[in-house]
Formats: C-alpha cells, sequence, structure tokens
C-alpha cells in the first residue's frame, strides 16, 4: 500500500503494467488535492484476483478510515475500479476511467499472441509499445528537451521497476474469463471518462472507451488535448484538475 498527501480519500489503479511507480508523478500531483492511496496489481493472489484486487480496495478504504472514496482506474485498472463500483456501489463516490478498454474488448492477432507467451513476445511487445507512443509524446510535449526528459525518466522508472509479462498475461487471460458488460450495467455511480484524442491513442481505441457512456446512467466524457494513452503523464497536472473537478462537482 502507498499512501501520499493530506484530506479526503481518493483510491488509484494502475494500469495493465502493474506497478503503482509507473505512475508516481500522477500520484504526487494528484497528492496537492487529496490524500492518495494506491498499490501495484502484481500484490494480488488467490484464484480470483479481481475479488482480491477488490479486497485490497476494501482495505485501503478501511486505512483511510473511510466508508467510501472516488475511484481512478488507469486503463486495464479501468476494469477492476468498473467492477468494484458495480459490486460496491455504496463504497465508490465517484468512478473515474481512464482510456479505459470497452466491456466487449478481445484481443487479436498479436495481442493474443503476447498473451499465449508472454515472455517470446515480450521484446516486440515493449518495442511496439514505444512505437505507439511516440506520436503523442511529440505532440503533448512542445520542445526537444522536454521530450528527451521524459523519455529518459520514463524509461528509467519502467527499468527500475520491471514489469512481469507472465503476470500481465495471467491477468488479461482473467479479465478475457470474466463477463464485464452485465457487471457494468449495475453501476449507479457518477462516471467520467477520460480519454486522449483519437488519433493519438494507439493503444486503447476511444471509441472503446466511450462505450461505456451507453451502459453506465449519466456518464460524462472528457477529452484531454495532445495526449493519447499517456496524459496521465504528459500532462500530470492538466490531468489531476480534470479529476479533482469531477469530483466537486
Amino acid at each position: 500500500m502507498v499512501e501520499r498527501g493530506r484530506g479526503l480519500p481518493l483510491i488509484l489503479i494502475p494500469g495493465i503494467q502493474g506497478r503503482w511507480e509507473w505512475m508516481e508523478p500522477l500520484v504526487s500531483a494528484l497528492a496537492e488535492h487529496r490524500r492518495v492511496l494506491t498499490f501495484s496489481l502484481n500484490e494480488a493472489s488467490g484464484a480470483d484476483l479481481f475479488d482480491d484486487w477488490a479486497e485490497r480496495i476494501d482495505r485501503l478504504l478501511e486505512h483511510a478510515d473511510a466508508d467510501r472514496a472516488p475511484v481512478v482506474g488507469i486503463s486495464f485498472g479501468g476494469i477492476i475500479a468498473a467492477r468494484y463500483a458495480a459490486r460496491r456501489p455504496q463504497a465508490v463516490e465517484r468512478l473515474i476511467l481512464v482510456s479505459t478498454p470497452g466491456p466487449d474488448w478481445r484481443l487479436q492477432g498479436f495481442s493474443a499472441a503476447c498473451v499465449r507467451h508472454p515472455w517470446l513476445y515480450f521484446p516486440l511487445f515493449a518495442a511496439r509499445g514505444a512505437l505507439r507512443l511516440a506520436p503523442e509524446t511529440l505532440a503533448a510535449l512542445p520542445s526537444w528537451p522536454q521530450r528527451g526528459a521524459f523519455a529518459l525518466s520514463y524509461g528509467l522508472r519502467t527499468l527500475r521497476y520491471p514489469a512481469s509479462p507472465a503476470a500481465m498475461a495471467a491477468w488479461v487471460r482473467t479479465w478475457m474469463a470474466t463477463s464485464m458488460a452485465a457487471e457494468i450495467g449495475r453501476i449507479s455511480t457518477p462516471t467520467l471518462l477520460i480519454t486522449g484524442e483519437p488519433d493519438l491513442d494507439r493503444v486503447v481505441p476511444v471509441a472503446s472507451t466511450l462505450e461505456y457512456l451507453a451502459l453506465i446512467p449519466g456518464a460524462q466524457h472528457r477529452t484531454l488535448g495532445r495526449t493519447g494513452h499517456l496524459g496521465i503523464l504528459t500532462r500530470t497536472t492538466e490531468f489531476a484538475r480534470v479529476v479533482c473537478d469531477f469530483i466537486k462537482e
């Protein structure tokens, strides 16, 4: 468990890489407004990973001595957050899903091969990820010194806190075996979808995230301009402001 900041609590769930450290700049930015509590996905174990993640969120709330809090899920973390909101509506004050794959998402081609053979395909997976993120880095950061500094800091963070290809594949298999559409239909919590621009998010299509608009009553959508999938890091201050403005509504 990680805790930063003061005041009212906010639960933050990382993406498919699993490590909270990858989004540490976001944790710091949100901690200027709220008491941020987060964890790494690889802390989970057991037969039902989603249940284990839910219990960890329960423990974060208990630690914060709070009955409810806003829950922010980043990409795959949004799947965890949405399922938690569906099953624990009384515990989620606001639900924020960030570039989250839609409930009918299915793996195909290269992505499916990565899940079947995670260690074999991981070098190609990492290289493809870098190529996909390059256009939005150019759009979000105006100068080459800023782009270089961001690439260096992000690269060093991923090396210092490496992801586990095997664990990531196991999480995706668990997700693919879970019927999410029925769960999503039960969400009654005020919900905000945050995406980047459609032509810049090369990881999760914006159209997939927007499927939640039709499934969650009253859900809203905000576009973080000049970003794709990494707006939580390339425009961290602006992202934190959008989140906190929605929570204050």
